[in-house]
C-alpha cells in the first residue's frame, strides 16, 4: 500500500504520527522507557501525535503493528522491547504492506542485538532528525503452496543450538546466573540435527545461523563483513563435531570473532525431524518433512537509527 510516488514522498515530513508498542508487564524497564519516549517527543516535537499501544498477550505486538501500518499514512512504529518484541513489530508491519511505515526499536530487552549493532544516536535524536533509511530483512518461508507461512526477521534466523538454548532460557529464566545454568544444561544435552538440502544431499549440523547483522547473543561476532543493507545474509555453519570444538567456536566468536563468512541470498532445506527455528529470539516449531526457505528481502524495512 503506497499512495505516494518517490517525488511526493521527498516533500513530506518523515512521519505523521508515532505509535509506541510495549509490554506493560515487562520484567525490564519497557513501561518506564515508553513513558520517557512519549514525554521526550512531546517536548522536542509537540506537534507530532504519539499513541501508546500496550500489548496484552504474547504475539499482540504483531497485531498492533499491523493495524498501525495498515491505517495508512506515514507512521513511525516504535517497539520498546528486546529483539523478540521488535521481531513481532517488524513482521506485523511487513504483513500490512505499507511502504511508508517506518520501524524503530528502543532497547528494553535482554540482548538487544539489533539496536546495539545499528545504533547511531539516541532514539529521540533519530526521530527528531527524521533520517529514514532502508535495510534488508530475512524472509522465512515454511512449507509450500497454500500451506506456506511467511515470517520476517530483522537480525537472524537460527537452527540447532541457537533455538534450543533460547527454549531453555525461557524455561530457566533470564538473568546472569540462570542464563549460565540454562546454557550449560542445554550444551550437555544437545544432539545434532540433519537437514536435506535442495540438491538432495544431507548434512548433519550442530548450528546453522543466517545473519543479517554481524553480532548476536550480546558478545558473539559472527562476521567481519556482514551489513544489514548489502543485499545478502551471512551463513554461519557449524557441522557436527566434538563438543569441545563447539565450545572453542563459541569462545572465538566472543573474543576475536569468527572472521569472514560465506554469504547468500537464498538457502533452502527440508527438515528431517521436528526442528525449532529461532527468529530474532522468537522460537518457531517446524514439523518433520517441512520445506524451509530463507531469502533476503532487499531494502524491505524503512527505519531510523
Amino acid at each position: 500500500m503506497n499512495r505516494y510516488g518517490p517525488a511526493e514522498r521527498s516533500l513530506l515530513p518523515a512521519f505523521d504520527r508515532v505509535v509506541v508498542i510495549f509490554n506493560p508487564n515487562s520484567t525490564g524497564k519497557a513501561p518506564e522507557l515508553a513513558d520517557e519516549l512519549r514525554a521526550g517527543l512531546g517536548e522536542r516535537m509537540p506537534g507530532l501525535p504519539v499513541a501508546m499501544s500496550p500489548t496484552q498477550r504474547a504475539g499482540h505486538g504483531r497485531d498492533l503493528a499491523r493495524e498501525a501500518a495498515a491505517g495508512g499514512g506515514r507512521p513511525l512504529i516504535v517497539s520498546v522491547s528486546g529483539d523478540g518484541g521488535y521481531n513481532e513489530v517488524v513482521d506485523g508491519v511487513m504483513q500490512a504492506g505499507n511502504d511508508d511505515a517506518v520501524c524503530a526499536v528502543m532497547a528494553a530487552g535482554n540482548a538487544n542485538d539489533h539496536r546495539r549493532t545499528i545504533r547511531q544516536r539516541p532514539l529521540i535524536e533519530a526521530v527528531v532528525a527524521g533520517d529514514v533509511h532502508r535495510i534488508d530483512l530475512l524472509r522465512l518461508t515454511v512449507g509450500t503452496g497454500s500451506d506456506a507461512r511467511v515470517h520476517y526477521a530483522h537480525s537472524y534466523i537460527g537452527v540447532g543450538l541457537t533455538p534450543v538454548v533460547a527454549v531453555d532460557l525461557e524455561k530457566g529464566g533470564k538473568g546472569s546466573f540462570r542464563e549460565i545454568v540454562s546454557v550449560v544444561r542445554t550444551f550437555a544435552r544437545f544432539r545434532p540435527f540433519s537437514i536435506e538440502l535442495e540438491d538432495g544431499s544431507r548434512r548433519r549440523i550442530d548450528s546453522l545461523v543466517f545473519a543479517n547483522i554481524s553480532q548476536m547473543a550480546k558478545y558473539a561476532v559472527l562476521s567481519e563483513s556482514g551489513r544489514p543493507d548489502d543485499g545478502r545474509f551471512e551463513v554461519i555453519t557449524l557441522p557436527h563435531t566434538a563438543k569441545w570444538r563447539i565450545l572453542g567456536v563459541a569462545i572465538r566468536a566472543a573474543t576475536t570473532g569468527l572472521g569472514p563468512q560465506p554469504s547468500a541470498t537464498h538457502y533452502g532445506f527440508t527438515t528431517l525431524k521436528p526442528t525449532p527455528l529461532q527468529l530474532d529470539g522468537e522460537v518457531l516449531a517446524v514439523d518433520a518433512g517441512t520445506a524451509v526457505c530463507v531469502e533476503v528481502a532487499p531494502r524491505a524495512l524503512a527505519t531510523i537509527s
